[in-house]
This record gives C-alpha cells, structure tokens and sequence, in this order.
C-alpha cells in the first residue's frame, strides 16, 4: 500500500509515524519546526489512518511494509525514522525487516513487548456512534464520554470524525478493531537485531517503557539509548513539546 504523505523543508530526511487513532497532522508544529531547522520532514498516514487507504491487516510486518513501499515510491531511503506508540512499533519492524533503509531510528515511548487490552473499548465506541445528520461535535463528545472519561481524549479520537450532512469516521475502524489483537501485540519471532543508532525516548509520567522491557530492546536494538522527558506522559510531542524536540534535533542532526 503506498500510504499518504505530507512533506516540509528540504535536507536530510526524518520520517514521521503517528500512533493508534492518529494521523500526520499530530505532528503538524513538530514538522514545521524541525523542517525550520534544515531537514526534509515527511509525515505519512498509516494505512486506515487519516488520508491513507482502508485494508484489511494491522500487523506490524504489514504495517512496516506499507511504510518501506512508500518510502521507495517517494525516493527517500535511506532516512531517519521516528515513530510514536503504534508507529513507533511499526517503525521498528521496518528496521528489523530493512535495516539497510533505517539510517537512524528514534522510538517514542513503546517498547518491542504485547500490551494488555485497553482501547478497543474506544474503537467499539466510536464505530457503534450514531451517525446521523446535523450530528455536532458536543453530542459527539457527550457519546463518547462514558466509555472515553478524558476530555483530551476524546478530543483526539474525534479528531477523525468529519460532521456535516453526512457524518462519518475517516478512519477505518472496522479494520482497527479486526486487528487490535496484532496492535496490541509484538511478534516474538523475527529477523536480525537492527544495529543502527536507535534511540528510546520515554515519558516519565507513561508506563509503556519499562525497565523490565530493556532486556527485549537490548536484545533487538543493541545500540540503543534512551532518553527520558521529566514533563512528560505518552503524548511526548504535547506534553513537553520544546523537551521533544530538542532531543529528536539531536537525533536527527542536519
């Protein structure tokens, strides 16, 4: 699949990944500062995400291969990647299957390991939404606050959801909630460790990244680093924004 991509600045290339629910646009500020700063900055939707298409598949060797398809389609490899949550899981698996197309990659609090089940409550939610005309954006909110109980939360989820005379979910959740199994999980068999540079940057306030995962991380990226925001949770890019970036343009030198 090749995915949807938005690109700013020119220099070397940093590719962007976005997590579970996301889209390019998260890191809208992220890339018009570090494009500022010298690089080619190139966000991509993951495949039924944002502007990219909907197919059946959300495990991580398919995810990876969407990306590297894209990636080559575009002329960009080799490059630094960076990915958050999901993506940075995807990221990874693109390492592990094209090391040679890596230059670099940058983690964001996740680590190699299978997650418990926790937000396909949230996908149920939204898909199970009604959908009617003349829906607004507050009786959206108010439908998905019992089951979504954060403000900012639900903000972000209905971030994909477009209103008017016909409201409907931009993201594909139909396939979301088929593959929330492979989402959550992290396959135990796989290539080659990656040995590029590889940095592991983690929220203080998160628990996705923990010391009991170092031996996984070690064990896959044995140049890894890891780097930890005082000020932040799992959204890193929103919670210390100036802390973020300082460490990915160290990252990912001009």
């Amino acid at each position: 699949m090749i995915l949807h991509a938005t690109s700013r600045g020119d220099g070397p290339v940093l590719v962007l990944l976005h997590g579970l629910f996301g889209q390019s646009g998260n890191f809208g500020a992220v890339q018009r500062r570090l494009a500022a700063g010298g690089r080619r900055v190139v966000a991509l939707d993951l495949r039924n995400h944002g502007a990219s298409p909907h197919a059946t598949g959300m495990d991580y060797a398919t995810m990876a291969e969407d990306v590297h398809a894209t990636l080559g389609e575009l002329g960009l490899l080799p490059c630094a990647v960076l990915g958050h949550s999901m993506g940075g899981k995807a990221a990874m698996m693109l390492a592990l299957r094209h090391p040679q197309a890596v230059a670099r990659l940058c983690v964001a609090d996740i680590a190699p390991v299978r997650y418990r089940p926790q937000l396909v409550t949230y996908a149920t939610a939204m898909r199970d939404m009604a959908l009617s005309p003349g829906l607004t954006r507050a009786a959206a909110d108010a439908a998905l606050a019992p089951v979504v109980a954060d403000a900012g939360e639900r903000a972000f989820l209905l971030s994909n959801l477009r209103l008017g005379d016909a409201p409907h979910w931009r993201i594909g959740l139909d396939e979301i909630i088929a593959g929330m199994d492979d989402i959550q999980d992290w396959p135990v068999a796989e290539a080659a460790a990656y040995a590029g540079p590889t940095l592991f940057l983690a929220g203080a306030r998160s628990r996705y990244v923990r010391p009991e995962h170092r031996p996984a991380i070690a064990a896959l990226f044995p140049a890894a680093r890891f780097v930890t925001l005082r000020n932040a949770g799992h959204w890193l890019h929103a919670d210390d924004p100036e802390g973020f970036l300082a460490v990915v343009e160290a990252f990912a030198p001009v």
